[in-house]
């Protein structure tokens, strides 16, 4: 946008609703995390009728530590 319409990062970023930090530094995604989320988009295929705190049993089941919070 900034190269397109020929205007400054921050008059972009306000019209986009976005931080400058943000547009400066993309969020990375762990191999973890990636890897973790990957795996409940499959569970989730798989049984359908289930819903976020089936799917954590199903991943505590499997050894899967998915929230350090959790009992």
């Amino acid at each position: 946008m900034v190269e397109q319409l020929a205007i400054s990062e921050r008059r972009a970023c306000r019209y986009a609703g976005l931080s400058r930090t943000s547009y400066r530094q993309p969020p990375r995604m762990i191999a973890a995390t990636a890897e973790l989320s990957t795996r409940i988009v499959e569970l989730a295929h798989e049984r359908r009728r289930f819903g976020y705190r089936r799917i954590h049993d199903l991943l505590a089941l499997e050894g899967r530590q998915v929230n350090h919070k959790s009992y």
